[in-house]
């Protein structure tokens, strides 16, 4: 399967004081498939068409990443009429450290606009949670031994494949959801988890959880004081950095460890 990820951004003012765009095409082999700046005039779903065809060649690509919520409306509306499928994913790393070359004082292509978090809806939260470590090799077992009905663990976030040594503690969260347990996993697998992190306040006597999501979702998973959770919070934090980013989050009917809804690998890029 061919596979692109791809930007097309406001890159720069020119001497005329209108903007100049940049469309930027990656391969997952790290290599620079395609470059070229047009007019604000020119930016449009038809351009990027003539683009992808030019950079194509003689084979179109099966999928195009885009992570900048501005350009999937464009990507969407060119790809649909190329037969190519979209995909909206954070997940764009080779992308993002291509980008990073452009970086100058006034320009910042990574930049994204993040709304502030929204509560997670009330019909959705479980009855009881906790943060958790599990092995990576433990881990492995799990997703190759138990069935679990929603479960979206990538090849290139299992431990093996991060360098991370089968000993190795991974931090995670566990929310005990009753008979929402199912309602609150389908809900998650809508909104494409990206990483589960600890927020701190009041001097290390409250905190909360702010899960992100989609492109540039995010949402207050619960909020707690109690100065015991949040130095566990803290610890939370500190074993990502020790399992090179790599948590979980398992949905969990109950704690009879019998059952599992939902488990989803998280990393921040």
């Amino acid at each position: 399967m061919k596979i692109w990820q791809a930007d097309f951004y406001k890159f720069s003012l020119n001497q005329n004081n209108s903007w100049l765009w940049k469309l930027l095409i990656c391969d997952l082999e790290q290599n620079t498939v395609f470059e070229q700046n047009c007019q604000q005039e020119d930016a449009s779903a038809n351009w990027l068409i003539h683009q992808i065809n030019q950079a194509a060649g003689d084979k179109l690509p099966d999928v195009i990443q885009i992570f900048r919520p501005q350009a999937l409306g464009l990507f969407t509306v060119a790809a649909q009429q190329l037969g190519i499928k979209v995909e909206a994913t954070r997940r764009t790393k080779i992308l993002k450290q291509q980008l990073n070359k452009y970086i100058t004082d006034a320009n910042y292509p990574l930049a994204i606009d993040r709304p502030p978090p929204q509560p997670l809806p009330e019909s959705l939260w479980g009855e009881q949670w906790n943060f958790a470590t599990i092995t990576a090799d433990s881990l492995s077992n799990l997703i190759s031994d138990r069935p679990i009905p929603i479960l979206d663990t990538p090849t290139f976030l299992l431990p093996i494949n991060l360098g991370i040594a089968s000993t190795i503690n991974l931090p995670g969260v566990v929310i005990y959801a009753g008979k929402q347990s199912l309602k609150l996993a389908r809900w998650l697998a809508a909104e494409k988890p990206f990483s589960l992190n600890y927020i701190d306040t009041e001097a290390g006597k409250s905190g909360g959880l702010i899960l992100e999501s989609g492109l540039v979702d995010r949402w207050i998973m619960t909020t707690f004081e109690d100065e015991k959770v949040a130095q566990a919070g803290k610890i939370y934090e500190q074993r990502k950095q020790l399992s090179k980013g790599l948590h979980f989050l398992l949905i969990q009917p109950d704690d009879s460890g019998m059952t599992y809804t939902g488990l989803w690998l998280l990393k921040e890029e």
